[in-house]
């Protein structure tokens, strides 16, 4: 008898539990005790508390913010002869054919680039090499209204341009960060249209700052980051962590034409001196003296017995120019312009290009053992023309 009903309990436990598990599984809120909500009288239910959007820890979502409208995306496009076959030049094809195929046909080429609204009536900056082949200029703003662009100026120098459109109505310009605020390990943000897929924001560390002997330009001081900055990135906006503009995107170190991590932006000091002259004048005015120049390295300091390499050695001179009326020879060591020594061959061109044409200027060297100071008449630099 005793086992007949223990048997029937472990059977009635085995189906309860088994029914508990199903309803757990399959309809869990059955098994949940309502509570009550008890609303005094007088008193109104609890409200939901509203907590207001903000930028999440570690975001960069204001600097985007405050610096996207002001950059641009640049659409350029230049009319060209498509490719003659040469067989249309033979005289035994011409006297078969004849004119059949007709004459070359005219096609256009574009490009694209990027752009920073620098002042609200309507200066955009850019790099020279988005434009310089160029025969038509469109601009599209971050808002999507388009605008023909007018070209106020290059240097090709530094690899800077100077576009003008009419908006009609002040237009967002970005604003520019402090002189000498940048340091490496700051991080910045690149801004632009890369391969034409649209507005992107890419972020990243300055790296290092006043890079010069890579080949881009004459005058080289770059800004070196790793933000991701691809084709169609050149001449847009490299801003700090407050949206402020800290340079001009403008070269990639790439061996396959993508980001490898190594990006170039020219210093908006550097920028904003070039526009304001552009601005005033259609052009930048540097000074110059005729020289050809180069580094000293260990091997050419022993050779001409100079205690260091440090200078700028002149390794040739224009006849009739500026150096050779004042007395610079090739061979000479330069090593002083004025009060301000020459380090190296970058630093003396810099220290030349911001003297103003017809300016007199005393130029230390080093020549053989001695040292003697030569006074110059500083010359106006060549443009470059503008290719067709």
């Amino acid at each position: 008898m005793i086992h007949r009903l223990w048997l029937t309990f472990a059977q009635a436990v085995t189906v309860a539990v088994a029914v508990v598990f199903v309803l757990s599984t399959f309809k869990p809120d059955w098994l949940k005790p309502e509570v009550p909500v008890v609303v005094m009288q007088n008193e109104a239910p609890p409200a939901a508390t509203i907590v207001p959007t903000t930028d999440a820890p570690g975001s960069y979502a204001k600097a985007a913010r405050t610096a996207l409208p002001s950059v641009v995306h640049i659409f350029t496009s230049k009319e060209m002869q498509s490719q003659r076959s040469p067989f249309l030049d033979d005289p035994i094809f011409r006297h078969f054919f004849g004119d059949r195929l007709g004459p070359r046909q005219e096609q256009r080429t574009s490009g694209l680039g990027s752009g920073v609204i620098a002042s609200a009536d309507g200066y955009i900056l850019t790099n020279n090499h988005v434009i310089e082949a160029a025969d038509a200029i469109e601009v599209a703003l971050n808002d999507g209204r388009k605008f023909e662009a007018k070209l106020v100026g290059r240097d090709p120098e530094t690899d800077l341009a100077v576009l003008r459109i009419e908006a009609g109505d002040a237009l967002p310009a970005v604003s520019f960060a402090p002189t000498e605020s940048l340091s490496v390990g700051d991080i910045v943000l690149a801004i632009g249209n890369p391969f034409g897929v649209g507005q992107t924001v890419t972020m990243g560390i300055v790296s290092a700052l006043q890079r010069s002997h890579l080949g881009i330009s004459t005058f080289e001081n770059f800004i070196q980051t790793d933000a991701a900055i691809n084709p169609g990135n050149s001449g847009g906006a490299l801003v700090n962590s407050d949206g402020a503009l800290v340079g001009i995107n403008a070269a990639i170190y790439s061996r396959s034409g993508g980001s490898l991590g190594i990006g170039f932006a020219i210093p908006v000091t550097f920028a904003k001196d070039v526009m304001d002259q552009i601005i005033r004048t259609g052009r930048v005015t540097r000074g110059w003296i005729g020289v050809e120049i180069q580094d000293i390295t260990p091997e050419l300091a022993e050779s001409f017995g100079l205690p260091d390499a440090e200078g700028a050695l002149i390794a040739g001179v224009m006849r009739g120019g500026p150096a050779d009326k004042g007395g610079i020879q090739p061979g000479d060591v330069l090593i002083g312009i004025g009060t301000q020594p020459i380090a190296s061959p970058q630093r003396m061109l810099e220290l030349v290009a911001a003297l103003a044409p017809g300016a007199d200027a005393r130029f230390t060297v080093r020549r053989k053992k001695q040292v003697i100071e030569l006074p110059v008449k500083i010359g106006r630099r060549p443009t470059i023309p503008r290719p067709q």
